[in-house]
């Protein structure tokens, strides 16, 4: 729960927006949100920022009102706020004089309420503010199957911030540092009374920054950051699946008052095969086989990502059967999966004469139909 959070619940009676009871039951809570959500939903107001803003406000409230812990929590912070503060603790507990205590209010210890006291303050604990760490970044990249197997290296272009060549990121000129600003004393937040109490808002000198930049660079005239084209070769490991993301660390848009830079992750999205399928680190295939193959049985050559292999296939073999061939699927950590094949008998669509007669002759000799059992008579058109 952070402090721009805790903010918006002393402003905000979420009750009031969802139009229910402070009092009111979970269930009641959850009725009525489904029925503001209905009407103000933006699929159901195309256009109307109105109803998008009420939208956005129901499902905050909802959020907070909507969970048991979180209400809890916020309505402690909203009775503490009617109350007033008063110094090393918050009136209120035990009768007139009483104070509550912190750990009674389920936000962990005293280290843990440092930022919730400062909002009801506006006082810090005396440390200036920690530099903010830069956005990550997202690209895609597309890879061939078979490179996707082997492992691969390709090329990634990012367009947009990055840190200043110049001044290192740090926004000053070479030779000088940012001070830290003597207004809000490095916190990035300064006091507001609030009546009962205080309120910290960010600091109009710094901007939030906690430091000044008195010298600023002439490259990046101080933001600490240029737009420019970077390029990256990334590393693609062998066995890659689809929708994997690669990281590269500290390769993200760089962090405002030299705070570090985020992460770069690149997608990787792998083509489909025109043979290969895939289930997790097993590899699968469909193998054409003759009538005569199924039945009789035989040898089969069947591809694999590198080379040809000999499966047998056992005499009586059914359509969709499926065997596993060892060691030939995706790569992995440790060695291998296995490649699945699955056999369809192919039904040949144009028969020499030859091929008419040995079938009819063949015909004649079966003594069992494939559909018994199914209650038809030997014309095929009624039941036993």
């Amino acid at each position: 729960m952070n402090g721009d959070v805790r903010r918006e619940w002393f402003k905000k009676d979420y009750y009031q927006v969802l139009g229910v009871a402070k009092n009111a039951s979970q269930s009641e809570i959850k009725k009525a949100y489904r029925k503001l959500a209905q009407k103000y939903h933006p699929d159901a107001n195309s256009g109307d920022k109105g109803a998008e803003e009420r939208f956005k406000e129901i499902s905050a409230a909802y959020d907070v009102v909507g969970d048991e812990a979180k209400r809890k929590q916020y309505d402690e912070v909203r009775d503490m706020a009617a109350s007033g503060v008063g110094a090393g603790g918050f009136p209120g507990a035990g009768g007139p004089g009483g104070r509550v205590r912190f750990e009674d209010m389920g936000f962990g210890d005293v280290g843990d309420l440092g930022d919730l006291f400062s909002v009801f303050t506006g006082r810090g604990g005396g440390r200036g503010r920690q530099p903010v760490r830069g956005a990550d970044l997202e690209t895609e990249v597309r890879v061939s199957f078979d490179d996707a197997m082997r492992g691969t290296t390709v090329p990634v272009r990012i367009q947009g911030p990055a840190p200043c060549p110049t001044c290192g990121g740090s926004g000053a000129e070479r030779g000088t540092t940012p001070i830290t600003c003597p207004q809000c004393g490095g916190l990035g937040s300064v006091s507001v009374n609030q009546g009962f109490f205080q309120m910290s808002q960010t600091c109009p000198r710094c901007r939030g920054a906690g430091r000044i930049v008195e010298h600023p660079c002439p490259t990046c005239r101080g933001s600490g950051s240029v737009r420019t084209t970077r390029n990256y070769q990334v590393k693609v490991p062998a066995g890659v699946k689809d929708g994997a993301r690669i990281r590269l660390a500290g390769r993200g848009e760089p962090g405002p008052a030299g705070g570090a830079p985020g992460d770069l992750f690149v997608v990787v999205r792998v083509s489909p095969h025109k043979m290969f399928g895939r289930k997790g680190n097993d590899l699968t295939l469909e193998l054409p086989v003759t009538f005569a193959e199924a039945a009789l049985g035989g040898n089969v050559r069947v591809p694999t990502l590198n080379g040809v292999v000999t499966l047998k296939i056992p005499a009586g073999t059914q359509s969709g059967r499926t065997f596993r061939v060892r060691g030939k699927g995706a790569p992995r950590k440790s060695g291998h999966g296995d490649l699945l094949v699955t056999v369809r008998v192919e039904v040949p669509k144009r028969l020499s004469r030859e091929e008419k007669q040995l079938l009819k002759q063949l015909q004649e000799l079966e003594h069992e139909s494939p559909r018994r059992g199914l209650g038809l008579d030997e014309e095929g058109g009624g039941h036993d």
